[in-house]
């Protein structure tokens, strides 16, 4: 009975090998270099011109190519996840050759014009028509209407932030978090009429820097107070409940560890609102109204600003203002740039240590 048992065969299953076939590394840089060469190519031989259709078919047919040719070697589950990976890709490209397109365009353009004289000089005397001129007085007007924006908007979208996270609870919060959705929506123009009907033709005060400021405060404050709510929602309630346990108040943790946690995020929010306000025109227009002099002072009449200097500019069309428009276009770019790399710095700078 034993040798019968013995002798029986065994079924074998077959072998399966522990790994499977993988592309190369360098695969998907392979389909993109052609898919852009497909791209180009069909898009010549159907008679486009518009490079953003080439752009379009090459970046589908890098997505088609992809699936194949993963499907082929790796199989369709590995195909799906590398298709997804390419999407991504995709819409990073997408998102990043406008940003770039009107970088080039705009420093290639301006960069003629832009001098230490253009930056130290105003339109004072100067034609529209005519070459010469800067754009000191708009770039004085910018920094001090951002400025008095961003000390009105800061510290009261900071503070309704907190009180939401912190404190907030029952009707009056809701109240709030439905009027700061409101006014995310509110367009500038709104804003820059509310303060022309209150300020100047109710009070009866004139054009001025501070008036064109309250407005952009206005458009400032719910992106403030979005973005502090949620870097607040952030911070762990873990580090909360540690301080409350040594006996530290509500308002002193808040101060000391809760903020400081979340400065970074916060930093990175009020730039994204001083990045919103700083290219408005509108409210510029209405409550500035615009001058070609200097003006120091911005509670008391026009000043300009370098939105409404590149609109002005632009709407001579000699190739002096054109000139003269994009300088001022780079100015303001490059402003907000350094506003940015500055408050990244403090950011970092104040920013709890992690290390031992």
């Amino acid at each position: 009975m034993s040798h019968a048992i013995q002798d029986r065969p065994v079924a074998v299953s077959p072998r399966r090998p522990l790994s499977h076939a993988r592309l190369p590394r360098w695969t998907p840089a392979a389909i993109a270099a052609g898919s852009i060469a497909a791209g180009i190519g069909i898009g010549l031989g159907a008679g486009w011109t518009s490079k953003v259709q080439w752009g379009l078919l090459a970046a589908l047919i890098f997505v088609l190519a992809t699936f194949a040719i993963t499907t082929k070697v790796e199989g369709v589950r590995q195909a799906k996840d590398r298709v997804a990976t390419s999407l991504i890709w995709v819409a990073f490209v997408l998102a990043v050759v406008p940003l770039l397109s009107l970088a080039w365009v705009t420093i290639s353009k301006g960069i003629e014009a832009l001098d230490p004289y253009f930056l130290s000089h105003s339109m004072n005397g100067v034609l529209d028509a005519e070459a010469g001129g800067g754009v000191y007085h708009a770039l004085l007007g910018t920094i001090e209407q951002v400025a008095i924006a961003t000390l009105i908007a800061a510290p009261i979208g900071l503070l309704t932030a907190v009180y939401l996270v912190e404190y907030g609870g029952g009707k009056l919060a809701s109240a709030v978090t439905f009027f700061v959705d409101v006014m995310t929506g509110i367009p500038s123009i709104v804003a820059g009429l509310f303060i022309l009907a209150t300020w100047n033709l109710i009070l009866g005060f004139g054009p001025s820097g501070f008036a064109g400021a309250m407005a952009l405060a206005i458009l400032m404050m719910p992106v403030v107070v979005r973005s502090t709510e949620e870097m607040l929602k952030l911070v762990p309630n873990e580090l909360r409940e540690a301080s409350y346990a040594l006996g530290i108040p509500k308002w002193r943790t808040i101060l000391k560890v809760v903020l400081p946690t979340a400065i970074g995020g916060i930093t990175t929010g009020v730039m994204l609102a001083v990045a919103r306000i700083t290219g408005e025109t509108a409210p510029v227009l209405l409550l500035v109204f615009g001058t070609k002099l200097i003006n120091p002072n911005p509670f008391e009449g026009a000043q300009s600003s370098l939105p409404l200097y590149v609109y002005e500019q632009f709407a001579v069309g000699t190739d002096a203002s054109m000139a003269r428009a994009w300088a001022a276009a780079l100015v303001l770019i490059a402003f907000v740039m350094i506003l940015n790399m500055v408050a990244r710095g403090i950011a970092r700078w104040k920013a709890p240590k992690t290390g031992r």
